[in-house]
């Protein structure tokens, strides 16, 4: 990362946007799919239609819940929301931002000695935003926090 690049203005949010936008187009087109084969397949009894609807709506619900992932960014701290957690952490307390060739996603070391992962950023199918938001949140941290620049690495 450059010295020069100034830290983006507060506040940001990090997440994965074509991701997000595959899988939720995926998700409509197996709804779509699986209601539309539940209801012209006339030897179904209701009971069945109602189950490749539910099924859809199940499958849709899952991949919604892949799409949660995010990492927002405040003047006071940082927000990272993966999965099924939410955690919020204060500036001084993220060490460093790492996003190493093959991670899944970036890695925030925290003073505790633990490093949490922040889904919100990840390489998958938008590699190079990826890497620029790593680097954006790296920069706030330098900024904001007690890491030092030492630590970053992509």
């Amino acid at each position: 990362m450059s010295a020069a690049a100034p830290p983006p203005a507060l506040p940001i949010t990090f997440r994965p946007t074509r991701t997000r936008a595959v899988l939720m187009t995926v998700g409509v087109a197996v709804v779509i799919v699986l209601t539309a084969v539940g209801l012209l397949l006339e030897s179904l009894t209701p009971g069945e239609k109602a189950s490749f609807i539910v099924t859809g709506l199940l499958f849709f619900g899952v991949l919604a819940l892949f799409c949660r992932p995010k990492v927002v960014a405040e003047a006071d701290g940082v927000t990272v929301v993966n999965l099924t957690t939410t955690r919020r952490l204060e500036w001084a307390e993220v060490l460093r931002v790492n996003l190493r060739p093959g991670d899944p996603w970036v890695y925030l070391d925290l003073a505790d000695g633990t490093s949490l992962p922040a889904m919100g950023i990840q390489p998958g199918i938008a590699k190079a935003r990826a890497i620029s938001d790593a680097r954006a949140l790296r920069a706030l941290a330098e900024r904001h926090g007690t890491g030092g620049a030492d630590g970053a690495r992509d």
